[in-house]
């Protein structure tokens, strides 16, 4: 089935910041050539407590082919800069003052992310000491007792739980730089930590969001034919960093605490590996192989992926809604043994790119007049926040809140995270007397602009099997809880063979 075309073009659902589950295969799987190596570091690790300058878990050298096992399979990464030397490229130095790397929390088996199962296995190798558990932004609040070991546990809570760490940002001014007024108020806070703090000068906003991974970052900068330069898309969650090179600079001072920014050598070194690794599945569990039978699943095949920026634009002409086609040659295999979970995979990607989904009341797309398709309610697919064919992501900048930075969302779990209710102050206009509650501001911390409330980028989809849980705030631990949020939040109706074979699809990514 293909799209409902809406005001002439076709408009998809936003499965956002969620999805990607493992691959393994049909034959035995293959074990990681470093495999042996961290196995060694993490027996040094728990036996010892992290070794001076240790800043996280990794190989000696990032080969050019590097796998990692995850729940559901195997995880891999096409390193094009191969072989990148771990001892030596400042990715995995310590830059800061508390020992911290760009790979303590972007770190290989976790598809260059962290993933929960991860964190808990270095705290409790580490006893709470790896460099990732650090007051300043693991911790709840900077002023966590850590002094034993239940302490820490209590401090790392939302690391541990949800894998968050913590993003504190300083309330937009009253008059902001480009002469407008911020046109918000947040009228009341419940925060169970007391780390945000609307008195001190400039007002500080604490909220907790998962790390993205430092893989597959091409699909965020590459400009279309014939530009020589253009803006990337969103960096980060809430879109603050105007590029990769920016975004090394303030983790290296904020989450590292350096006392000087790095210099422009290291930041080169830096983005130069980011931008070389791409990451997805390989192998899966159910359905082998993700190359077997003219399939174009790893990560190979996705460094050759054709992109640029605004690439099937959903909101521009020539849109098509057919945003995967890496499993067409299974739709058609025999149904039996291992060509069944291949047919259950295809049958996913056929649902990701035509299932109809009525989509209304997203804030960024169709919530108020003056979104991109004005306060009306159309009928898409997937590919309506994610159109970047064969990626997932948007090819063009669309912060959106679809709910899950509601203070209550269907299904997802919140429980832990502050609590906002955030009025907007214009007198006139469709956002005059608007109140929100919200876990987290999302772009209106950046813009002051109270129809930026709760707004995220979505993701790419790939290798997410590797660093569960999903959506920025870590609120749905399993696919299965992203594919149960869109259906009840969206009143879409799938089956459960369709919800069965999404999550099939979606963890080959």
């Amino acid at each position: 089935m293909r799209l409902v075309q809406a005001f002439g073009y076709g408009v998809a659902m936003c499965f956002g910041a969620a999805f990607g589950i493992a691959s393994a295969q049909s034959d035995p799987p293959r074990i990681p050539p470093w495999a042996a190596e961290v196995h060694h570091l993490a027996m040094k690790v728990h036996d010892t407590g992290p070794a001076s300058g240790s800043t996280g878990v990794f190989p000696p050298v990032i080969p050019q082919v590097l796998q990692s096992s995850d729940p559901t399979g195997t995880v891999e990464t096409y390193n094009l800069g191969a072989p990148t030397d771990t001892t030596a490229n400042p990715f995995f130095q310590s830059l800061g003052a508390n020992g911290r790397a760009c790979a303590t929390c972007h770190e290989p088996r976790s598809a260059w992310g962290v993933s929960v199962s991860s964190i808990r296995l270095r705290f409790d190798q580490s006893a709470g000491t790896d460099p990732i558990f650090r007051p300043v932004d693991g911790a709840t609040c900077p002023s966590d007792d850590v002094s034993t070991l239940a302490a820490k546990r209590n401090a790392y809570q939302l690391l541990l739980s949800k894998g968050l760490i913590r993003i504190f940002l300083p309330l937009p001014a009253t008059q902001l730089a480009n002469g407008l007024p911020r046109d918000f108020e947040i009228t009341s806070v419940t925060d169970p930590y007391g780390c945000t703090d609307l008195l001190s000068d400039p007002p500080i906003i604490s909220v907790y969001r998962r790390p993205l991974p430092s893989a597959n970052l091409r699909f965020l900068t590459e400009c279309a034919p014939g530009q020589s330069t253009c803006a990337p898309l969103s960096i980060m969650w809430d879109g603050r960093e105007p590029s990769l090179e920016s975004q090394a600079i303030d983790a290296t001072l904020g989450h590292a605490q350096a006392p000087q920014p790095p210099s422009d050598a290291e930041v080169t070194q830096i983005v130069g590996f980011e931008t070389a690794i791409f990451d997805a599945q390989e192998f899966d569990n159910d359905a082998g192989n993700l190359h077997a039978r003219q399939a174009s699943g790893g990560p190979v095949a996705l460094s050759q992926q054709e992109f640029f920026i605004g690439i099937n634009d959903v909101l521009s002409p020539g849109f098509t809604p057919e945003i995967f086609t890496l499993f067409s040659s299974w739709e058609n295999v025999p149904p039996n043994g291992i060509n069944a979970a291949r047919a259950a995979v295809a049958r996913g990607e056929i649902l990701f790119n035509s299932k109809p989904i009525t989509i209304s009341g997203v804030n960024g797309l169709n919530l108020f007049p003056n979104d991109p398709l004005g306060a009306n309610t159309i009928v898409g697919t997937c590919g309506t926040c994610h159109d970047s064919p064969n990626v997932g992501n948007h090819s063009k900048k669309l912060p959106i809140n679809i709910g899950i930075a509601d203070a209550t969302p269907p299904v997802l779990d919140v429980s832990g995270l502050p609590v906002f209710t955030v009025e907007c102050t214009e007198s006139t206009g469709p956002l005059a007397g608007q109140k929100f509650v919200v876990t987290d501001l999302g772009k209106a911390l950046i813009s002051g602009s109270c129809a930026d409330v709760g707004k995220v980028k979505g993701p790419i989809l790939h290798g997410l099997a590797a660093r569960a849980p999903y959506f920025h705030n870590g609120s749905a631990a399993t696919f299965e809880d992203v594919v149960n949020f869109y259906d009840q939040r969206f009143g879409i109706g799938f089956t459960d063979q369709e919800k069965a074979d999404l999550v099939a699809f979606l963890q080959t990514l």
